[in-house]
């Protein structure tokens, strides 16, 4: 398990910015050193533990990149049309035996291997046979078109894939490519989550009137499964501080992050404060974003804690911002910055200086001219569940902006981009 600190979190300032949130993170928090070897099929979503050196250049062989005829460079038609016999013919996964004759052609297949002394192919569509069976090639073609030198994609011996890579559908073809098996990467972090709060039941089990079914829980650990975490689920632990802080204890150690959700605002009623405080050391971050704000951060032996806001949306935005890169950190993952689309605003919006704050919105044509526009969820609050469910993403408005008109281009983050 990762050991952190127990101060590895401290910050001085009353308020902290997203930016400095991440960067905290990112330089404070270490990355789990156990490696495991997995097949080539479960390989997606997990982080390389090292740099994949090409074992062999791609392609391996310098072949044709289309249906054709090979000739020599020296052959090659300069100011008219030219007839030349056809000597040979070479598929896909073929050896080319023989070296091509001057003044020949050679049929020849996309990816079929080049034949010695050919450095140029004329596409079948661009060529016609002439009644005596010669291939009539017309005038114009540069040497080397339409072939795939040797190593042209990536060369034997060099740097495929950089440690630290989250795998994607991409990487792992790369990875086939060379001819692997097996990689080995960090092993998935685990993290425990449960939620706070009398005011919870669990999905299934019976609801008092005043009591919620407990949907951030859910919600949090398909995030982390997302970013390729074991979850293990703790259920709901009531408001008392004493109950939470054995909780917390008892998982610490067992896990490399807990996530809590609920509890972590300045009101009577909310202890996970108290309780870290009891079996750790907690620093609580008031974040200047909106919805968002209050975030616990904490050590309890040696095991991180993340203590995010209770309404749904607070607890979506934070994650994004806190829980997903110190998943990241924690994974061995390099960092992966939240690039905005630009769109146009077909919305009015003011919001105060100095603080982030993440719209909910859907993307729809641009009524005039290319492009996409956002349009405002007609509903604000950070407990409307809808507001997530029936948006496309949020708008990030940096800490300079005041107010949003039509037409002003803005920053788009879709949700699928988030995880």
């Amino acid at each position: 398990m990762a050991q952190l600190s127990d101060d590895c979190f401290a910050f001085g300032g009353p308020m902290m910015s997203v930016d400095e949130a991440v960067a905290i993170i990112a330089s404070r928090v270490g990355a789990v050193e156990e490696i495991v070897t997995v097949p080539l099929q479960e390989a997606d979503g997990r982080i390389l533990s090292g740099d994949i050196v090409a074992s062999l250049a791609l392609p391996p062989f310098t072949n044709s990149a289309v249906d054709g005829y090979a000739v020599r460079s020296d052959d090659l038609p300069s100011r008219k049309e030219a007839a030349f016999p056809v000597s040979g013919r070479i598929q896909a996964g073929a050896s080319a035996d023989e070296a091509i004759k001057p003044g020949h052609a050679m049929r020849i297949f996309t990816g079929a291997p080049m034949p010695e002394g050919a450095g140029t192919v004329f596409m079948q569509e661009d060529v016609r046979l002439d009644a005596s069976g010669k291939v009539v090639l017309p005038p114009g073609l540069r040497h080397g078109a339409n072939v795939r030198p040797l190593g042209e994609d990536i060369a034997a011996g060099t740097v495929a894939l950089e440690r630290g890579l989250r795998l994607r559908p991409q990487d792992v073809a790369l990875l086939a490519a060379f001819g692997l098996t097996r990689v080995e990467v960090r092993r998935r972090i685990r993290v425990a989550v449960f939620s706070t709060g009398n005011e919870l039941v669990s999905p299934g089990d019976v609801r008092k009137p005043a009591q919620l079914f407990d949907s951030n829980r859910f919600m949090l650990m398909a995030m982390l499964r997302r970013l390729g975490c074991e979850v293990s689920d703790l259920g709901i632990l009531r408001d008392e501080r004493m109950a939470l802080a054995q909780g917390l204890k008892k998982v610490a150690g067992t896990c490399d992050l807990i996530l809590t959700s609920g509890g972590v605002s300045t009101g009577e009623e909310d202890h996970v404060k108290a309780a870290v405080e009891e079996v750790g050391k907690l620093v609580l971050w008031r974040m200047a974003i909106k919805p968002g704000r209050p975030v616990a951060m904490g050590i309890i032996g040696g095991t991180p804690l993340i203590g995010l806001p209770g309404n749904p949306v607070a607890s979506f935005v934070t994650f994004v911002h806190v829980v997903r890169p110190t998943v990241l950190a924690l994974s061995g993952a390099r960092p992966e910055p939240l690039m905005p689309m630009p769109v146009r605003a077909a919305f009015t919006y003011r919001k105060k200086i100095g603080r982030r704050e993440y719209v909910r919105v859907n993307l729809r044509k641009a009524k005039e001219g290319a492009g996409f526009e956002a349009v405002k969820f007609p509903r604000e609050g950070a407990g409307l569940l809808s507001s997530l469910v029936d948006t496309d993403g949020l708008v990030e408005l940096g800490e300079a902006v005041t107010q949003v008109g039509p037409g002003q281009t803005i920053g788009f983050l879709g949700y699928a981009d988030l995880m």
